[in-house]
């Protein structure tokens, strides 16, 4: 026997669709009514300057502002309500000690997950024959579907002989 909980399976299938879909579409931008400043090193605006490429392709406008500031026009929309301040501040970090950063992509990956999480089905609702039958067939389907985002088994299985010993049979 196999029981699935409905609601780990579902947000796993959401979420790599969305990450599908994420990366398909180019970064939208948004620009910021009051530009960010923030007080730098200079070696930190070198680092900024010298990866400026990769942080437009991810969909930031970020500028020097003398050798000791940096001005943040536009950020990608799926991250305007995160601490960009900080985010940058520790990409930054990371470019100049280890000459790259997954930070973005991790602060990107979690805001999918939350919203996978939030738009899945929920327990206690009670799904058609033909709404389970889809859900396994799109577990079949998706990389990683035997885990949710946080983890947790999407699935379990309970062989004949564990279901006889909870019921003392063949004794």
């Amino acid at each position: 026997m196999v029981l699935v909980d409905m609601h780990a399976a579902h947000e796993r299938i959401t979420y790599e669709l969305l990450k599908v879909q994420s990366d398909n579409q180019s970064v939208r931008s948004q620009p910021l009514l009051v530009p960010i400043r923030l007080n730098v090193s200079s070696a930190e605006v070198i680092a900024a300057e010298s990866y400026s490429p990769h942080f437009s392709d991810l969909g930031f406008d970020i500028e020097p502002l003398g050798q000791e500031q940096l001005v943040i026009r536009s950020v990608p929309e799926s991250l305007l309500r995160e601490d960009i301040d900080m985010l940058i501040r520790d990409v930054l970090s990371d470019l100049i000690e280890y000459g790259q950063s997954d930070r973005i992509e991790d602060a990107r990956n979690e805001i999918l997950s939350s919203v996978a999480c939030h738009g899945s089905v929920r327990a206690n609702r009670k799904l058609s024959l033909e709404e389970m039958n889809a859900l396994l067939r799109q577990m079949e389907e998706v990389e990683r579907s035997g885990q949710c985002n946080h983890g947790r088994p999407t699935w379990m299985s309970i062989s004949l002989a564990e279901i006889d010993k909870w019921f003392m049979r063949g004794r």
